[in-house]
C-alpha cells in the first residue's frame, strides 16, 4: 500500500488512442468489428465520465473470460418470452455491454409503442456502469432505469457472511441543460472496482468500505476485495439489493443469489448475470417542451440551493461526470502506471496492432 512518501504515477492517454486499442484487442478475440466497437465505446465513455472503477480496469478480466469461452464474443441474443410492454431476452452468455445495449434498445422500442417498456435479461455478464443504459433513454427523451444483479459480496448488518450482491441501479432523465440527470449507485458503500483501482494506485481505503475474509474492517484494498463489501446505508441498501435481485433474477427465471458466479473468483464459469431495463415515455403525461420546462425548473431549484461554503455549489447527478468528460477530452484519460503496463502487455500478448501512447498531461 502507499506510504506517505510514495508518489502515485498516472499516465495520460487520449480517448482516440484508448478506443483504438480496445477495438483492436476485442477484435483479436474473434469479436465482430461492430461488437468490438460497441464494447470499446462503452468502456471509453465510462472512463471519460471518471468512473474508472468500471472502465478499462476491467479489460483484462473480460478478455480472460472470453478466452476461457465463458463469455461469447458474438452472442446470439434472442427473445424467449413476453409480449406487449414486457419481454424476456436470453443473453447467450454474451459480454454485458452487448446484451445490455440490446435490452435497453428493445425497452425503448416498446416504450414508443406502449409508453412503457421493460426487458428482463438472463444469461448475461458484467455490463460495466449502469449509467450507460439509463443514459440511452435520457438521450431519446425518455426515462431510463437500468439494474443488474451480482453474486453475493455484501455483508449485511449483523451478518457473518455475504448473502446478497451490491446490485447497482441507474436512473436517467432528459433535462434542458448540457447533460442529462443520471444517477448511478450500487448498494454497497463503494463498488468492488473502487478496491481494484485503489490497489492499482497503491492506496489504502477507508475503513467503512469493506472487511477482510474474516469480517474484520480493513484499509487494505486487496484484503477487502478478497473479503466482503459493506452496505450502503445499512438496512436500506440491503433491502434495495434484495429488491433488485428479485427484479433481475427471481421473477425472470434467471440466476439469483448464489446462482450468480463471480467473474474474478470463478473466471472459468459463466456468470449467469441478470439485468432489468425499463424505459418510460413521459409524453403520456407531458409533452417534450413542457417536460424540458419542468425539468429546467427542477434543476434550477436544486442549483440555487444555498451551501454553507459559499464557494461551492450543488451538483446534480450526472453533472460531475459531464465536466469530467470535458476535462478528459481536453487533457487525456489518466491510467495508473501498473494498469498502463498491464494493458500494454495484454495488447502485445494478443498481437494487437495498436499500442497505448502516453501524452503530456
Amino acid at each position: 500500500m502507499e506510504n506517505g512518501n510514495q508518489k502515485k504515477v498516472q499516465i495520460f492517454v487520449s480517448e482516440e488512442n484508448l478506443r483504438a486499442l480496445l477495438l483492436d484487442v476485442f477484435s483479436k478475440t474473434g469479436m465482430a468489428q461492430e461488437n468490438a466497437g460497441m464494447c470499446a465505446d462503452c468502456m471509453v465513455q465510462t472512463n471519460l465520465w471518471g468512473i474508472d472503477s468500471h472502465g478499462i480496469l476491467r479489460l483484462p478480466i473480460y478478455i480472460k473470460r472470453i478466452r476461457n469461452k465463458v463469455i461469447k464474443a458474438n452472442p446470439v441474443i434472442k427473445k424467449t418470452g413476453g409480449n406487449r410492454a414486457f419481454e424476456l431476452l436470453d443473453g447467450d452468455d454474451g459480454i454485458g455491454f452487448l446484451v445490455g445495449k440490446r435490452a435497453m434498445q428493445r425497452a425503448l422500442e416498446l416504450a414508443e409503442e406502449n409508453n412503457i417498456g421493460a426487458v428482463a435479461v438472463t444469461r448475461s455478464n458484467h455490463f460495466g456502469a449502469a449509467a450507460l443504459y439509463a443514459g440511452m433513454a435520457a438521450d431519446r427523451g425518455m426515462i431510463g432505469i437500468a439494474m443488474t444483479n451480482v453474486g453475493p459480496n455484501l455483508v449485511v448488518p449483523g451478518g457473518s457472511k455475504p448473502i446478497t450482491g451490491n446490485n447497482p441501479i441507474a436512473i436517467g432523465a432528459p433535462t434542458a441543460g448540457a447533460f442529462p440527470f443520471l444517477l448511478d449507485i450500487s448498494m454497497s458503500a463503494v463498488s468492488g472496482g473502487k478496491l481494484l483501482l485503489a490497489s492499482k494506485k497503491k492506496e489504502k481505503i477507508p475503513m467503512d468500505w469493506a472487511t477482510d475474509s474474516k469480517g474484520r474492517f480493513t484499509d487494505d484494498p486487496d484484503k477487502g476485495f478478497s473479503g466482503f463489501l459493506l452496505p450502503l446505508g445499512g438496512h436500506k441498501g440491503f433491502g434495495l439489493s434484495l429488491a433488485i435481485d428479485i427484479l433481475c433474477g427471481v421473477i425472470t427465471g434467471g440466476a439469483f443469489q448464489f446462482g450468480i458466479r463471480s467473474m474474478y473468483k470463478q473466471p472459468e464459469l459463466p456468470s449467469l448475470t441478470g439485468h432489468m431495463m425499463i424505459a418510460i415515455n413521459p409524453g403520456i403525461a407531458v409533452g417534450p417542451e413542457e417536460l424540458k420546462d419542468r425539468m429546467a425548473e427542477f434543476c434550477s431549484t436544486l442549483k440555487a440551493s444555498p451551501m454553507w461554503d459559499e464557494s461551492r455549489e450543488m451538483l446534480l447527478p450526472g453533472e460531475l461526470e459531464h465536466f469530467k468528460q470535458l476535462e478528459r477530452q481536453e487533457h487525456g484519460i489518466p491510467v495508473p502506471d501498473d494498469l498502463f503496463h498491464e494493458l500494454s502487455e495484454l495488447g502485445a500478448e494478443l498481437h494487437a496492432d495498436q499500442t497505448l501512447e502516453p501524452i503530456e498531461a
